[in-house]
Order: C-alpha cells, then structure tokens, then sequence
C-alpha cells in the first residue's frame, strides 16, 4: 500500500467528502452465534453485542447532528453532514438485519436493545442539544476507532464469513471515511475555546463508563446464554483478538486517548490509506452478492 503524503488537517477535511452506499449483505441468521469461526464463539458475540447498540446509536447520532445543521455555513461541511446522516440511516438498516438474527437466538439482545432506546431517548429529550452532540462525538470516536482496528489488520476478518466480514468491513471504511464530520459540526456551532474542550471531553468520560457499564453485563449474560462463559479455548481466543498479538482494544488506546489533547481533531490520527480499499471492497461485495 503506497504512503499517502502527510497533509495539513484543513486539506484532509476537503477531501473527506462522505458517499452515502446502499449495499445488502445477505446474512445467514443460522450462523449468527459462531460466523466469525477463526475467532470462536466468545468474539463472535461479542461482536454481536456491540451491533446490539448500533442501529439506536446512530439514529441518536443523527438527530443530534440534523439538530445543528440549519447553524452551518460551510456549503462543503452542510454537504458532509447531509451524507453522514446517509451513511448512518444505512447502517442502522443494514445492523437490524443482523440484530434481528441475534435477537431470535438471545432474547437478552432485544432487552438490552430496549433499554439503550430508552436512555438515548431520554437524553435527546431533556439534555441540552450541545450535550448530546458531545456525546454523539464521543460515540463517534467509538465507532472510529473500531473502524481502525477491523481495517488495521486482515487477520481481524481472516476466518469469518465472509458476509458478516464484509458488513464490519463497509462498516469499518465508512466510519473512517465520516470520522470528522460530527466532530467538524461541533466545532462549527460550539468553537474551540475551554468551555467547549471541557464538555467534549466531558462526553467521553461519560460515555465511555456509560458504554462499557451497559455492554460488559449484557455481553457476560449473552456468554451464559449460549453455554459460552466457561469456554476456556473461546476466552483465550478471545483475549487475542482484543489485548493479545492482534489486540483490536490494546492497539487504539493511544487514539482514544489523544481525545483528550486540547485542539484534538480526528484527521490528527491520518488514516486515510484505508480508503484506498474502497473500490475494491465494492468490487468484492458485488461479486459476493451475485
């Protein structure tokens, strides 16, 4: 893969122009506890837990942008926020499918499904508007950095179905690809002086105790569901995929952290090369789809 010239951020930002994609990925419910065989059952679902929360999260990260866009002057930035909203709507669609495969198999799924609705719900009523837009930035830091590691090393994918591999692969390119535009959004409507620095990183903290206190309870009570919480092969797998050698987890922690720099813009971390992938994936999924 070629290395891309080091640019300044205003540069990257121009040519970080969102492309809403409606792609269908054809996924077998049957395989939905063990699609991901090279990682095992506990990865699998892990996996799936995580997608649990995505179609409500983007749904919560759309209205917290469209809140602001009648604010944005920037014709390029307003075309950028039209297309996220794009990309995010096709997300949200896309995991449904797959939720409702886990859901028929984990009931506990859709309860905890329920329960994220009800707090996003909530907060987008009765929170002030900049607020859930920092958490939406926060979040979207989240799901960016999920985007790096699926795409940062093959060996995440290598070994799963390809359907279910691909749907995390076009996930993961178009969370990169939009990573700054709720980001670019905020500091549109909300500046960079101290008070704005203080409640963005406000938003991660509480987000990420937040996130994790609801996700790491939810996933332990998928495991004893599916007969997996004393599967020692499933755990060490496991711990591989997310702190060990490949260690999707362990790798980002220096990004997530950067977060909390003063004057933090996410094209700091320049990742572009991974949309070079881009129209080969689409190749890919075309003939996957066939």
């Amino acid at each position: 893969m070629t290395k891309l010239p080091k640019l300044s951020i205003a540069a990257v930002k121009s040519m970080m122009q969102p492309t809403r994609r409606d792609l269908n990925f054809k996924l077998d419910p049957e395989i939905i506890g063990e699609w991901h065989w090279a990682a095992g059952p506990i990865f699998t679902n892990f996996l799936n837990t995580f997608s649990t929360v995505l179609p409500i999260g983007e749904r919560f990260f759309i209205r917290s942008v469209r809140h602001y866009r009648p604010q944005i002057t920037d014709p390029e930035l307003k075309k950028a926020v039209t297309a996220f909203i794009g990309q995010e709507a096709m997300h949200g669609r896309e995991h449904e499918t797959y939720n409702d495969a886990f859901f028929s198999r984990v009931p506990v799924g859709a309860k905890f499904e329920k329960l994220v609705q009800r707090i996003l719900e909530g907060a987008s009523e009765h929170l002030p508007a900049s607020l859930c837009l920092s958490a939406t930035i926060a979040l979207e830091h989240f799901t960016a950095l999920l985007g790096e590691a699926v795409l940062a090393d093959e060996r995440v994918s290598a070994g799963a179905d390809p359907h279910y591999a691909a749907l995390w692969r076009w996930h993961a390119l178009e969370e990169v690809e939009h990573k700054a535009v709720a980001y670019d959004v905020w500091q549109a409507v909300m500046g960079d002086d101290w008070k704005a620095y203080g409640i963005r990183s406000l938003g991660l903290a509480a987000a990420t105790v937040i996130f994790w206190g609801l996700v790491i309870p939810t996933f332990l009570q998928v495991l004893r569901t599916e007969g997996q919480l004393t599967n020692v092969d499933g755990w060490r797998k496991f711990l591989r995929y997310t702190v060990g050698d490949i260690g999707m987890l362990r790798r980002q922690l220096g990004n997530y952290f950067a977060y909390f720099k003063p004057g933090f813009h996410p094209w700091d971390h320049d990742n572009r090369h991974h949309l070079e992938q881009l129209d080969e994936f689409l190749a890919y999924h075309e003939k996957l789809s066939a």
